[in-house]
């Protein structure tokens, strides 16, 4: 089988390999989230509002710190991960944390094999659709989990900072879908001296692919908005000009890092 085919696999051990260290990283700190620290950011914390008492299905959680945030504000929480060593972190994070939150442990295009039910808000975030390789797919799945008149909360990296080269120094990559990107990596984004070695497949997924899939599957845009900054520093050579706002130093604002979406399923 090749690599490309066989990527759930190979993405799962990836995620897998990097769960300890993320844990123990200055990135998740987990003490102070632990303490009652959030884990969002203030651009889906404005698109998100007064989620009091509504039913959230958030997509590729990793060890569950945002759906446990969620929980805090009050909402009912399902949280989904490829990631087996994930959802055991998650459940636990969570059972300290004294959080109703709830987590499936499976890939999401096999997600209506585990779950039965329809949500207010599906909710995903930063790094997660260039794990996938079909949109479209994607789209409908968020679709057939939301109720009448639920929405979608999506906010995610930009996929010009996915054409550059690690450095940001130059083009490596296609703007556009033409298929699968397999690469290797020591460390990792929440701690790049971290002892692992991984390997991964993903995708680049243009603006038009995105918005087009969830047209098609029957979301109406309410918006889209774009951020010249990361909430993250996730990226190499970046610079925070602002508490917790993260841009390539060389680059500055000339480039778009982020962007957001909303959309209500009609």
């Amino acid at each position: 089988m090749s690599l490309e085919n066989n990527y759930i696999e190979i993405n799962k051990e990836s995620w897998n390999s990097r769960v300890e260290s993320h844990l123990k990283s200055e990135f998740y700190d987990i003490e102070g989230f632990l303490k009652g620290n959030t884990s969002l950011n203030s651009i889906e914390l404005e698109l998100l509002r007064d989620i009091k008492g509504k039913s959230i299905l958030h997509l590729q959680c990793h060890f569950g710190q945002d759906s446990i945030s969620l929980a805090r504000l009050g909402a009912n929480v399902t949280g989904v991960d490829l990631s087996d060593k994930a959802i055991g972190s998650a459940n636990k994070l969570a059972k300290k944390a004294n959080s109703s939150a709830t987590f499936i442990c499976c890939d999401i295009y096999d997600l209506p094999n585990h779950l039965n039910q329809k949500f207010d808000i599906v909710f995903t975030s930063y790094g997660a659709i260039p794990w996938l390789p079909d949109l479209d797919k994607w789209a409908k799945l968020i679709s057939d989990f939301l109720n009448p008149n639920g929405k979608l909360v999506f906010a995610e990296f930009h996929p010009v900072v996915w054409m550059f080269d690690d450095n940001f120094e130059k083009i490596g990559y296609n703007y556009f879908n033409s298929g699968a990107i397999i690469e290797t990596q020591e460390g990792t984004y929440a701690d790049k001296n971290a002892p692992i070695q991984l390997e991964y497949v993903c995708w680049n997924h243009g603006m038009s692919e995105v918005i087009n899939s969830l047209i098609k599957n029957g979301l109406e845009l309410n918006s889209l908005n774009e951020f010249d900054y990361s909430p993250y520093n996730c990226f190499s050579n970046t610079i925070e000009f602002e508490p917790k706002k993260y841009r390539i130093k060389h680059l500055d604002n000339k480039i778009p890092m982020v962007y957001s979406i909303v959309a209500t399923k009609k």
